[in-house]
């Protein structure tokens, strides 16, 4: 029983130090334009949806879905999120893919997470995943604002709406 309980540890030590030495020498390939090796595919976004769980407090969204806010939500979003995740009118843009995972396209598939772990998430970031923490830049009420209008992404007021849309195109210049 002795020589067996050595065995097994003898092994784990053997895995933990290959995988690790796998790991350390580079083998696997982290590019973002590679599809994604078994153990990534699996359990990379489960621990990323497990780590929110546990980490986000529970906070409640103080800011109400008034049409102010959900402008300013929209506004914010603008400047600071739609590049990634999309307009309406590029709802499914080719830099979001470009990313991996991919940027969510919060006009193809609205946030579905509580709003407090959308404001974790917003404040804090996701590591190796290209979603900056926004806390040194955002305040905690344009947080909450955009989480408000991700909340609300379904069912914008029309000012909200308009703010999304692109610029006019310039008219052609006579000569």
């Amino acid at each position: 029983m002795k020589n067996f309980l050595i065995g097994i540890i003898f092994t784990l030590i053997v895995l933990v130090g290959g995988g690790f030495w796998y790991l350390k020498k580079g083998y696997p390939s982290f590019a973002a334009d590679r599809e994604p090796g078994f153990f990534e595919k699996n359990l990379a976004m489960a621990a990323v949806d497990a780590s929110t769980d546990r980490h986000a407090p529970g906070r409640k969204n103080p800011i109400t879905p008034t049409d102010e806010n959900l402008l300013s939500g929209a506004k914010l979003y603008l400047n600071h999120c739609a590049g990634c995740h999309g307009v309406p009118s590029n709802a499914d843009s080719q830099f979001a893919r470009s990313f991996y995972p991919s940027a969510p396209g919060f006009f193809k598939d609205a946030p579905d997470m509580p709003e407090n772990q959308n404001f974790y998430i917003i404040e804090h970031g996701i590591r190796w995943t290209g979603m900056p923490a926004w806390n040194k830049t955002l305040t905690e009420t344009e947080t909450w604002q955009i989480v408000t209008f991700l909340s609300h992404i379904e069912k914008l007021p029309a000012a909200a709406l308009k703010e999304l849309e692109p610029p006019p195109a310039p008219a052609p210049s006579r000569k």
